[in-house]
């Protein structure tokens, strides 16, 4: 039987899924960082956030038996 905890977890990896949904939100170029236009940076720093969130939504599912 899955566990409240472990299933509300999997609600994480509905973030970085509503943080990418609509590109004309962060469709801008400014504010640069170290001289790529927003558009880049922000979607190139989801790929670590990402990550770390279906570590832990793994963590928190993972069975052991």
């Amino acid at each position: 039987m899955e566990k409240p905890r472990s299933k509300a977890a999997l609600w994480l990896l509905v973030i970085p899924y509503i943080g990418l949904l609509w590109p004309s939100l962060y469709n801008t170029r400014e504010p640069a960082l170290f001289g790529f236009p927003f558009f880049y940076w922000y979607q190139l720093a989801w790929v670590p956030i990402t990550a770390f969130l279906t570590f832990i939504a793994y963590r928190s599912v993972r069975h052991d038996d």
